[in-house]
């Protein structure tokens, strides 16, 4: 891990000033005066998250539904040019591998003072989203307020009340509403790839591999925070001020080369049916559609930021969510969420920005996109890692598995899925792979040293 981070130039520890500069912080936090803390909130996480950024509240009303989401108010701590802020944005985002975290923010503010942890008084930025009986946004509203969360509770737990039938009746009204937003997102044509997730569960120090499926209360959670991104864009784009996530709509030969995938996997994708109606027709379960829902992924790349002040973007939506969109709910663990955040609550005011958030707004989408691919550099990395290190005493062992991707280019090399243990690997042939079929596999190389694992078709 130590090679990893250092072959990558990643942040090391903070600096002592750092450090010093957010110990100040924490113990002298800028609370505003609205006290919110009637609200019932609660956070919902992976079970070893400290760096809570949402707490949420929702409830019926006589016209639909109202959200309440509180997020992380991190300039409540941090001041523009102080050393924690010149730190968070050298660093851009937390970068996650397994258990070895390097957070944007010193974890006396991450996971301390800053962090929504249950039973204390926040500081937040108090969203208040009220939706029709169809689930549009009929309001928006944010403000600094002081919240108090509930509880500090997870996925899986949560989920398994609600199976249960003893979940808290506020559960069942996030249910109508990510629903009722799900339903919205197909109306818009709005697209969601329900990939198996790869995980490295990390106990006591043992590291293990493992696909999990998405719980239907990440879902529901999902659209209140897709919700609050739109919400934040909607406010910025009618006052031609902010910063948006956008995504170009793919070209049109991307599309076509995914029909040819669809006719080589077997799978009907019926003359008329866009891309995100044919999405909605994959079931993860199913190997050959792994490796469609693989193949769809080609035409989600090319995400990026775009400031703007005076003037629109000339491409402003993100076509994936079929919405203009932004990044505004996770402030501790990335940078954008701040200045977006700091937007919405002078435009809610219907004060000017604070010169100190217009400032950074240029040249944030390029800090963005340097901090974007270490991430993504440091988590696929530590991935390697664990594939190799869990396969290394079982070269030449045989496998089943699954071929998820051909390479365009070079038919005779793609990617295997094997399920047990966990693992995605490149894999090679003397003829070309049978894309989306159930393959037996050798295992010919799993070097943790090189962080490379190998399979070949075997037979």
């Amino acid at each position: 891990m130590r090679d990893i981070q250092s072959q990558l130039k990643l942040p090391p520890a903070f600096q002592p000033e750092v450090e010093a500069a957010a110990a100040q912080a924490a113990a002298n936090p800028r609370l505003p005066e609205l006290d919110r803390t009637d609200i019932a909130l609660v956070t919902i996480d992976p079970p070893e998250s400290m760096d809570l950024d949402q707490a949420m509240y929702v409830e019926r009303t006589d016209g639909g539904h109202r959200v309440y989401y509180a997020i992380a108010d991190v300039a409540a701590f941090v001041t523009a040019g102080d050393p924690i802020d010149l730190e968070a944005n050298r660093r851009g985002e937390t970068l996650y591998g397994a258990n070895a975290k390097i957070p944007l923010h010193p974890k006396v503010l991450s996971e301390g003072a800053t962090s929504l942890l249950p039973g204390q008084q926040r500081p937040a930025l108090l969203w208040t989203i009220e939706l029709d009986k169809a689930g549009e946004i009929a309001g928006i509203d944010v403000r600094r307020a002081r919240v108090s969360s509930r509880a500090k509770l997870n996925y899986a737990g949560v989920q398994q009340q609600i199976d249960a039938g003893t979940a808290d009746p506020m559960w069942a009204v996030l249910r109508e509403i990510g629903e009722l937003r799900k339903q919205r997102e197909q109306a818009r044509g709005g697209i969601s790839l329900p990939l198996p997730e790869q995980e490295i569960d990390v106990v006591d120090g043992r590291w293990s591999l493992a696909f999990r499926a998405r719980l239907a209360v990440e879902d529901w959670n999902e659209q209140i925070s897709l919700l609050t991104g739109m919400a934040a864009a909607q406010l910025m784009v009618q006052a031609r001020v902010g910063l948006l996530r956008t995504l170009p709509a793919p070209e049109p030969q991307s599309l076509q080369r995914l029909h040819i995938t669809a006719r080589a996997l077997g799978i009907d994708w019926p003359d008329g049916l866009s891309y995100p109606e044919f999405i909605r027709t994959l079931d993860p379960s199913k190997d050959t559609h792994v490796a469609m829902l693989t193949a769809c992924t080609t035409v989600l790349r090319g995400a990026g930021y775009t400031a703007f002040n005076g003037e629109l973007p000339a491409q402003p939506m993100q076509w994936a969510v079929a919405a203009e969109y932004t990044h505004a709910t996770a402030p501790l663990r990335r940078l954008v969420d701040r200045y977006t955040g700091e937007v919405c609550v002078a435009l809610c005011a219907k004060q000017s920005v604070p010169d100190w958030a217009l400032a950074a707004l240029p040249g944030l989408p390029a800090t963005m996109q340097a901090s974007g691919h270490r991430a993504g550099q440091y988590q696929k990395a530590v991935l390697d890692l664990a594939e190799a290190a869990a396969l290394a005493p079982r070269v030449g062992e045989t496998f089943m598995g699954s071929i998820v991707e051909v390479a365009a280019n070079a038919p005779t090399k793609g990617v295997v899925i094997v399920r047990d243990p966990a693992i995605e690997a490149s894999v090679s042939s003397a003829a070309n792979l049978p894309l989306g079929a159930d393959v037996k596999v050798k295992l010919v190389e799993a070097d943790p040293v090189k962080r490379t694992t190998r399979f070949e078709l075997a037979g």
